[in-house]
């Protein structure tokens, strides 16, 4: 890869660690995708959500982590709808290896380095 993609990562806050994670394995030397981090670290207090639709708008794609968690988070449904409305190309990961949540109108695929790195070199 070339160019660095602007990634968007929406994830629950309970599964911040995995978001963690994802960066940090971009970084490995021997990992085969790279990209530039837009998820929110911390959550704002006012005007949140005309600041995360700002990033999603900067990102080349939103890889959405998938967990029994999302199914309560508002934060990241909202991140979906937004992701969607602004026409960015989604991928949902699954954020553990025992939890197979699905999320409506999201392909859900196994976190593993090719599947990351076909959608990243795609967009």
């Amino acid at each position: 890869m070339s160019d660095k993609k602007v990634i968007f990562v929406a994830f629950a806050i309970e599964d911040q660690n995995q978001r963690d994670f994802l960066k940090g394995q971009s970084l490995h030397p021997r990992t085969p995708f790279e990209f530039i981090d837009m998820s929110v670290k911390t959550a704002y207090d006012t005007d949140w959500k005309i600041k995360v639709r700002t990033r999603i708008r900067r990102s080349d794609g939103v890889i959405i982590l998938v967990s029994k968690n999302s199914k309560l988070s508002s934060g990241q449904k909202w991140e979906i709808e937004c992701a969607k409305e602004e026409r960015k190309p989604i991928l949902g990961i699954w954020a553990y290896s025992n939890d197979r949540t699905n999320i409506d109108g999201i392909n859900t695929k196994i976190w593993s380095d090719s599947n990351i790195s076909s959608f990243i070199d795609s967009i």
